[in-house]
């Protein structure tokens, strides 16, 4: 299927990822973009790899089975990363980080993993075991990767990736309650949930509970744990590493401050940044 790929040279490889990047629209592209060209080509290789992945979970057309398939030929395809012969464009492209960074098998598989729980639709209503699994799968694997391409590594930037993973996706998650809702999906956690007294797993009538804003509101608390945990990990890292995770940190305290101003109250769980903060927090944190 991608015979013709294995002839592309490095740049031209480099080019079709670095478009897949940018025509996937992530707010993180010009972030990436200020990275020095390795590191950068590393980081374009490491979220379409993401993407590719997670657009597999999400394609509503394939029953449960035929995601789950799909998957499995990506962790196939890890495997032929580490073995240096590829088939997929976008596995190509990781070969090169993975031998330059040191980026893990175990972490790649793992977000394959993430993927997987989300085809199978076991994520709705979770427990909160099963939601920090998830989590880290999805968004702290993500983080381990990225620290490795960052900059200089260090046991405390895997600290970083583990909070600051999970304060992501706690805020993502509240963010889009509404939007999830609307795939049949339920992130919220079990355990708060029922603390107020909230029964079933139909996202429609959760979200129409008038107590739901308490259970947003204990969410919320938690990431910001999660967001201090990751700030004093930061501390104990390469301060150069850390300019990437720092700018993702503030864009997203900032909007996890928006959910908690209100917004989430009046059902527009979208929340954006304008243009201009997000370019003070670039400034801010010596991306730009």
């Amino acid at each position: 299927m991608y015979a013709n790929a294995g002839m592309l040279g490095p740049d031209a490889l480099a080019a079709l990822i670095e478009e897949k990047v940018k025509a996937s629209g992530t707010s993180f592209y010009w972030g990436m973009r200020m990275l020095e060209v390795p590191r950068r080509r590393a980081m374009y290789a490491v979220y379409a790899f993401c993407r590719e992945v997670d657009d597999v979970a999400d394609e509503d057309v394939m029953v449960p089975e035929e995601r789950l398939r799909r998957l499995e030929i990506w962790r196939q395809e890890v495997g032929r990363v580490f073995k240096g012969d590829p088939d997929h464009p976008v596995a190509m492209a990781l070969v090169e980080a993975v031998a330059t960074y040191g980026l893990r098998a175990e972490d790649l598989l793992a977000v394959i993993d993430g993927c997987a729980m989300d085809a199978q639709g076991v994520v709705t209503r979770p427990p909160m075991a099963v939601l920090d699994l998830y989590c880290d799968r999805v968004a702290c694997a993500v983080g381990r990767l990225s620290v490795r391409v960052f900059g200089t590594w260090t046991p405390a930037c895997d600290d970083v990736a583990a909070a600051l993973g999970r304060a992501l996706q706690l805020t993502n998650i509240l963010r889009d309650v509404e939007e999830d809702a609307g795939m049949g999906r339920l992130y919220l956690p079990d355990e708060l949930l029922a603390s107020y007294g909230i029964q079933g797993a139909d996202p429609a009538a959760v979200l129409a509970h008038p107590l739901l804003p308490l259970v947003r509101r204990d969410l919320a608390q938690l990431a910001r744990g999660h967001f201090a945990d990751a700030a004093a990990a930061m501390a104990r890292s390469p301060r150069r590493t850390m300019r990437p995770a720092a700018l993702m940190c503030a864009t997203y305290r900032a909007v996890l401050d928006k959910l908690e101003a209100g917004e989430w109250a009046t059902g527009n769980g979208r929340v954006r940044l304008p243009v201009w903060r997000k370019l003070w927090y670039a400034v801010r944190h010596g991306i730009l």
